[in-house]
């Protein structure tokens, strides 16, 4: 099984409107494209930055399966995600295996 992450760390000022747009609105859509059976928000703590750091985790049975959702969905709500939020937060994505 693998975890597709993404780290986000986002302005002090919309944090509230973000977290509720993420568990109400992008969280729902990214498990609506059927690539994930899984997905959790995690806050990471002891950050120097400003604003607030998150985990966004989702997890896939298949490579075939994060193939598919770059190529298809990602695009489309990376835009969403960047037009509602541009320049208030910066995010970068890592794939991960579990090993155990």
């Amino acid at each position: 099984m693998f975890i597709y992450n993404v780290t986000v760390n986002i302005a002090q000022e919309i944090q509230e409107e973000w977290l509720k747009w993420m568990r109400e609105t992008h969280m729902p859509d990214v498990m609506k494209t059927g690539c994930f059976v899984d997905n959790q928000m995690l806050k990471v703590l002891f950050v120097e930055d400003e604003g607030h750091t998150y985990s966004i985790q989702y997890k896939f049975l298949e490579m075939a399966d994060i193939e598919k959702y770059q190529k298809e969905f990602a695009p489309a709500l990376q835009a969403d995600y960047k037009r509602k939020f541009e320049g208030k937060y910066v995010a970068f994505r890592t794939l991960l295996e579990i090993v155990d």
